[in-house]
């Protein structure tokens, strides 16, 4: 049963969104036993504003170039991790938790002995709506669960169309990789999964002890953390929580450009596709590329559609880029 869990925070240049994040941890009606802010950042501001705003039981470490990163930086944090800790669990620095958060993800590894990974889900990202009887929902244009549905996006309305939608529950990946990325209603149940959210995800001292990071994902480390989740699956289960709830603001400062962040939703999508996948059929291959194929496409059509012209040119372009040089270099498995 745990009792004592740590809490691991990797920040860069976000000062001001992990002090968000570290008031809403003292809020909490369960407190973490120890939490490690490990910052990668070039200045010396979340510093100060650490030595500005005490926090019990929190330690800071500022890293180098060498273990800057946000896969070296969690590896970073795992070294440091108190020997009586049972459970650690990730915040991204830019989320603002609800009073209950850890009280109710602790809850679920007590309740839960086959449970070896918890995540949880944000409010404001949250899209469903409860099912209103007697009214008729379009299978294409909407997605139901548990008497909850929520309208699909035009993208997925597409994939429908074609066939290159997933046939498994949100956030458990298809033979084909791409699978359906909802999130569950709020419901108060427990799901099983495949994935969680680098947001908000923990897991038991049997993972962490056991698997590290892997160094394939440099820099911003795009998909990494489901990379984590499907090696974590062969110590246990994998759940989301839907009491486990927090607020995610995508803060802006410390992501790549967006034709870095093209290549790698490529590169590092294929990547972790063959972690669950390692020998996919022809027609699980042929899904995975059509689908890469499709979602470029319509990003190109951003251009055109959307005000962030440039941004979605140099993304459509990394892409693209990404894509290809999947026929002359692979990723290779670390």
């Amino acid at each position: 049963m745990p009792k004592q869990f740590t809490l691991i925070v990797c920040t860069y240049m976000r000062s001001q969104p992990l002090l968000t994040l570290l008031e809403s941890v003292r809020s909490q009606s369960l407190y973490p036993t120890e939490i490690l802010i490990i910052d990668g950042s070039t200045d010396t501001k979340t510093e100060t504003v650490l030595s500005e705003n005490k926090f019990d039981n929190l330690n800071y470490f500022k890293v180098d170039a060498a273990n800057r990163g946000l896969t070296k930086q969690r590896n970073f944090g795992l070294e440091l991790i108190d020997d009586a800790s049972d459970v650690v669990c990730f915040l991204d620095d830019d989320t603002k938790l609800t009073d209950n958060y850890f009280e109710e993800l602790i809850k679920t590894y007590v309740d839960y002995s086959d449970i070896t990974g918890v995540g949880g889900l944000a409010i404001n990202e949250n899209r469903w709506e409860t099912k209103i009887d007697g009214k008729k929902y379009s299978k294409l244009k909407y997605y139901e669960i548990d008497g909850y549905i929520i309208k699909e996006s035009q993208r997925n309305i597409v994939r429908k169309l074609l066939g290159l939608q997933s046939n498994r529950p949100p956030m458990v990946m298809p033979d084909f990789s791409n699978g359906l990325s909802y999130g569950y209603p709020f419901n108060s149940k427990v799901y099983d999964v495949d994935l969680l959210i680098g947001m908000s995800f923990s897991f038991r001292r049997i993972v962490f002890e056991a698997i590290k990071f892997s160094t394939f994902f440099e820099g911003y480390g795009l998909y990494e953390d489901a990379d984590y989740c499907l090696r974590a699956l062969k110590f246990g289960k994998n759940v989301i929580n839907t009491n486990v709830q927090l607020y995610h603001y995508h803060d802006g400062s410390g992501r790549p450009n967006q034709y870095s962040y093209g290549k790698m939703v490529v590169r590092n999508g294929w990547y972790v596709w063959r972690v669950k996948y390692a020998n996919p059929t022809f027609k699980a291959s042929f899904k995975w590329h059509a689908t890469a194929f499709l979602l470029t496409c319509i990003r190109f059509t951003n251009v055109i559609t959307t005000n962030e012209r440039k941004e979605a040119l140099t993304e459509s372009i990394g892409r693209t880029i990404g894509w290809f040089s999947l026929i002359f270099n692979k990723p290779k498995e670390v």
